[in-house]
C-alpha cells in the first residue's frame, strides 16, 4: 500500500487566505449595504487609540514620506487609502494564521471534531473584534444587538467552513486513523487529482463570494454617493456665485501655482478613522454640561438662529512637510464661540471648554482664549454648503494659529470645566501648543511661461505661497543660487486668518540653479531658518492664553 501524500504548506496557506477573503468580501457587502460593522477599519481605528502616540507619529511621518517621495497623489487621500489597505491585509494574515493553527491542531487530533475546533476558533477571533466593532460610531446605523449576531455570526461561519475545508485538505487518511481503520490503498496520482480539484472548486467559489460581495458594496455605497451629491448640488456653493474678495488684486499668481482657494474636493482631510463617523442631522445634538446653570441641548437649527459669521481660513496639518498638500484655504461659516457664551450660562467657577466629537476626539478651550478672540467659532459649513461628511458633518471647532490636530470634528458636546486638560493627541506626547509656524513654499518655476520685461529681458515667474496664522505675511525675498535676496511681490491674501500668494519675476540665466525662498511674519519677524523636524512631541501640557 502507498502512502497517501499530505498536503503541503502552500496548500493550507492557500485554503486559509481563500475563505478569509471571502468573510472580507461579506463583511465589505454588509457594511457598505445595510450600515453593517467592518472588522477590518473597526479593529484599526481601535489599535491607533490604544498604540502610543510616538508609534502613531512615526506611522504618520513614514507614510507621508513615502507618498510624497514615489508621487503616489494627494497626500490625504492615498494615505487613507493606504491606512485601510493596511487594515484590511491585517485581518487577512490574522485569518491565513489562524487556518494554519487550525491545521495543525485538526491534524494533531487527527481529523476529529475539525468543524467545532474551527467553529472555536470562529469565537476567539470573533468576540474580541466584535468588542471592539459594537463600540464603534460608524456602525450605529443598526442597533448592538444586530452588530453583536452580524459579527459573530460571520466568524462563526468562517471558522466552520475553514474547519471542514482542511478536513477536507487532509483526506481520509486522518479519518480512518481516528476511527481505527485502514487507509484504503489509493494511488498518489488519484489523490493529487482529487485534492487540486477540491483546491480549484474552493478558490472558484471563494473568489467569487469575494468580488461579488466587493462589487455590490462598490456599486451600492456608489448609488447612496451620487444621491449625495445631487442633494448638496442643489444648494450652490458661495465660490460658484461670488467673486473672491481679492479679486481685484494686482499681482497674478505665477502659473502653475496653488489655487488661492481651495476647492471641496480638493480640500485635505487627516484625522483618526479610517472612515468618517456617520452623523445622523435629524437625530443629532449638541449638549451642553458640566459647570453651566442648567445643561442645554442645541440643535443644528437652533445655531443656524445665530447671526453667521463668514471667515476666509488657511488649516494645515502637523504632520505636513515644507511643500507639502496637508494645506488649504475655505470659506468657513458659523457661530462665533465668544457670541453664544452668554447663552451657556457658566457658572463662575468655569475656566475651560472641552470639545468632544463622535470618534472620541476631544480638545480644551479656555475661556480667557475665546474671550480674547472673537475669531473662534463652531462651523456648520463650507463655501456656503454644510459641512462634507469627510470634514466634520454637522459642526466643528475652528481655532485661530494652531494645527488642524487641536480642531475637533463631529462634535457632540460641550463640557464646561474649572481647569485644564491635555487634549486627544497632547494625552499622547505631541505638542502642547500646535502654533503655526511662519512657512514660504515655491510652487512653480514657470520656465515654459517666461515674459519679455521692459529692457527686453527675458523673465521667468516664480510663485508660491507663505503663511504664519493669524500674524500675517509682510515680506517674501527669494535667492538665487548664492546671490542676494530679491524682494518678491505679495497678493492681496483673502483675509488676517489665510496665505498670501507670492510672486517673483526672475530674469532668466541659462544653467541649472537653485532656488530658495524665506518670509517674515506680519511684525517683521524672520521664518525659522534651521531645518527641523516637525516638533509632534513636546512636554504634556495646556496652555490657558494664547
Amino acid at each position: 500500500m502507498k502512502a497517501l501524500r499530505r498536503p503541503g504548506v502552500f496548500s493550507v496557506l492557500f485554503v486559509s487566505a481563500m475563505i478569509t477573503g471571502a468573510l472580507l468580501g461579506i463583511l465589505y457587502f454588509g457594511w457598505r449595504a445595510a450600515g453593517l460593522p467592518f472588522v477590518p477599519f473597526d479593529t484599526f481605528d481601535w489599535l491607533t487609540r490604544v498604540l502610543p502616540g510616538r508609534i502613531i507619529a512615526f506611522g504618520i511621518g513614514t507614510m507621508v514620506t513615502v507618498i510624497r517621495a514615489l508621487h503616489l497623489g494627494p497626500t490625504s487621500a492615498t494615505a487613507k487609502m493606504a491606512e485601510q489597505a493596511m487594515a484590511i491585509v491585517g485581518l487577512l494574515i490574522a485569518g491565513i494564521v489562524g487556518g494554519v493553527v487550525l491545521f495543525a491542531v485538526v491534524r494533531a487530533m487527527r481529523n476529529r471534531y475539525s468543524v467545532l475546533w474551527g467553529l472555536a476558533l470562529g469565537i476567539a477571533l470573533g468576540v474580541p473584534v466584535m468588542l471592539v466593532s459594537v463600540q464603534r460610531s460608524e456602525s450605529a446605523s443598526v442597533g448592538p444587538a444586530v452588530r453583536v449576531v452580524w459579527v459573530l455570526g460571520a466568524f462563526l461561519g468562517w471558522g466552520a467552513i475553514l474547519g471542514r475545508a482542511e478536513q477536507r485538505l487532509i483526506g481520509p487518511e486522518g479519518t480512518h486513523a481516528a476511527l481505527g481503520l485502514a487507509v484504503p490503498a489509493a494511488e498518489p496520482s488519484v489523490e493529487r487529482i482529487d485534492r487540486r480539484r477540491f483546491l480549484v472548486r474552493l478558490s472558484g467559489t471563494t473568489a467569487a463570494i469575494t468580488v461579488a460581495g466587493a462589487l455590490v458594496g462598490e456599486l451600492v455605497e456608489a448609488r447612496r454617493e451620487n444621491a449625495a451629491m445631487r442633494v448638496r448640488g442643489e444648494a450652490m456653493r458661495w465660490s460658484a456665485a461670488h467673486p473672491l474678495p481679492n479679486a481685484n488684486t494686482r499681482v497674478q499668481p505665477a502659473s502653475g501655482t496653488r489655487p488661492e482657494f481651495t476647492p471641496l474636493e480638493r480640500h485635505y482631510r487627516i484625522d483618526i478613522n479610517t472612515i468618517p463617523p456617520a452623523v445622523d442631522e435629524p437625530q443629532w445634538r449638541l449638549q451642553i454640561a458640566g459647570l453651566v446653570e442648567k445643561p442645554l441641548t442645541l440643535t443644528l437649527q437652533d445655531l443656524l438662529r445665530y447671526e453667521p459669521m463668514h471667515q476666509f481660513i488657511t488649516l494645515s496639518c502637523i504632520s505636513n512637510p515644507v511643500g507639502g498638500d496637508l494645506i488649504g484655504t475655505q470659506r468657513w461659516t458659523g457661530v462665533s464661540v465668544q457670541r453664544l457664551l452668554p447663552d451657556l450660562r457658566l457658572k463662575p467657577s468655569a475656566t475651560h471648554l472641552k470639545i468632544c466629537s463622535a470618534d472620541q476626539f476631544f480638545e480644551v478651550v479656555s475661556l480667557d482664549t475665546i474671550k480674547a478672540d472673537p475669531h473662534i467659532m463652531l462651523t456648520y459649513a463650507w463655501d456656503g454648503v454644510p459641512l462634507p461628511r469627510e470634514h466634520g458633518f454637522p459642526l466643528r471647532i475652528y481655532i485661530p494659529d494652531v494645527h488642524g490636530m487641536k480642531q475637533p470634528k463631529w462634535i457632540e458636546s460641550i463640557e464646561a470645566t474649572d481647569h485644564c486638560e491635555p487634549g486627544y493627541w497632547v494625552q499622547r506626547g505631541w505638542n502642547k501648543v500646535a502654533q503655526m509656524h511662519a512657512t514660504s513654499v515655491i510652487d512653480t518655476v514657470a520656465v515654459d511661461m517666461t515674459i519679455i520685461g521692459a529692457d527686453q529681458c527675458k523673465l521667468v515667474p516664480i510663485g508660491g505661497i507663505a503663511h504664519a496664522g493669524t500674524r500675517g505675511i509682510s515680506k517674501v525675498e527669494v535667492q538665487v543660487d548664492d546671490g542676494p535676496w530679491q524682494q518678491a511681490v505679495l497678493g492681496t491674501p483673502l483675509s488676517q486668518l489665510t496665505w498670501v500668494i507670492w510672486r517673483y519675476d526672475w530674469p532668466f540665466q541659462s544653467g541649472k540653479h537653485n532656488f530658495t525662498v524665506r518670509c517674515y511674519e506680519g511684525n517683521g519677524t524672520p521664518q525659522v531658518a534651521t531645518p527641523a523636524q516637525q516638533s509632534r512631541t513636546e512636554p504634556r501640557g495646556c496652555t490657558t492664553s494664547r
